[in-house]
């Protein structure tokens, strides 16, 4: 049981945070990397930010699940524009430059495993990912496995924003890749004034629904749309959406160890930690509630 319970610890690896300005021989985004520093070679995860948000705000969250052997990028996307398509764009060059540029980054000795590359995205990040894998923009690398933390297509039920991709039909996304949505259980409540931030029927319910299998659905229940992110994160990211009320530590092990598991089972071919969240032999930090899948 020890190596299932470590999916929700940090894992033995140290972890290493890379910040590479964009520039004219630089990527096309401002990136931060997140990887082991100690010499191996590890698979590597694009993750996509959410909206008003910046890509330093995750990383607790990303240096937990590099500790488990993971490379992950962290490009600085767009941050007001009130669609996907410009990060969409940002995120397949970013791909695209990958190939030829990232491992000169990297510390002596580690090596990216760019034939094992997943991609992730948090809130208006998880739509841009689903977009991206939907064949929105091409991109020269292939994705193995996607990742929607809590996505969000729209500010409302009945309106989405750019690209469209919700549909309303059940297993209507031919996403060619397996998927895990991990979804909030206060993101569609209200906070005062402010509308929720992952509103029902626009939220991960509903990207789900859509996923074709395989695919994942793990819900953190009593935590909101944001409290995955640092604890010192700007003041203003705990007061638009609803928080949890419990230390918000819990929520980015629960979240961090169930990309963990799924990026374990489908980048290195060991589903022990995924199997035992799924048959509740490995018990989160947080409550998930509902834990499900569909496999075919």
């Amino acid at each position: 049981m020890e190596s299932k319970k470590n999916v929700f610890e940090m894992g033995k690896l140290k972890a290493q945070e890379i910040t590479i300005k964009k520039g004219c021989s630089s990527p096309p985004k401002s990136l931060l990397i997140v990887t082991p520093s100690e010499s191996g070679k590890y698979p590597v995860v694009l993750f996509l930010h959410g909206f008003l948000l910046s890509n330093n705000y995750y990383s607790l969250l990303l240096n937990h699940i590099s500790s488990h052997g993971f490379i992950l990028v962290a490009p600085q996307l767009s941050v007001i524009l009130p669609c996907s398509t410009r990060d969409i764009t940002g995120a397949a060059k970013v791909t695209d430059w990958l190939a030829g540029n990232l491992q000169a980054l990297l510390p002596t000795g580690v090596e990216a495993n760019l034939q094992e590359l997943a991609l992730a995205g948090h809130s208006r990040g998880g739509h841009a990912a689903f977009s991206l894998i939907l064949g929105c923009t091409k991109t020269t690398l292939k994705f193995s496995a996607l990742i929607g933390v809590d996505p969000v297509a729209g500010p409302f039920k009945g309106y989405q924003i750019p690209p469209r991709i919700l549909t309303g039909k059940p297993s209507s996304m031919e996403l060619g890749i397996p998927a895990m949505v991990i979804g909030t259980g206060l993101g569609e409540k209200k906070k005062m004034f402010f509308p929720a931030c992952a509103p029902e029927g626009v939220n991960h319910k509903e990207f789900y629904y859509e996923c074709k299998p395989p695919c994942y659905h793990v819900v953190v229940k009593d935590y909101g749309h944001l409290d995955m992110l640092d604890d010192d994160a700007p003041k203003v990211t705990k007061c638009v959406c609803t928080n949890g009320v419990n230390c918000k530590d819990l929520m980015r092990r629960s979240t961090g160890g169930i990309m963990v598991a799924f990026l374990k089972a489908y980048l290195m071919e060991d589903n022990e930690s995924l199997e035992a969240i799924f048959d509740g032999s490995l018990v989160a930090p947080a409550e998930l509630s509902p834990v499900e899948r569909r496999l075919e």
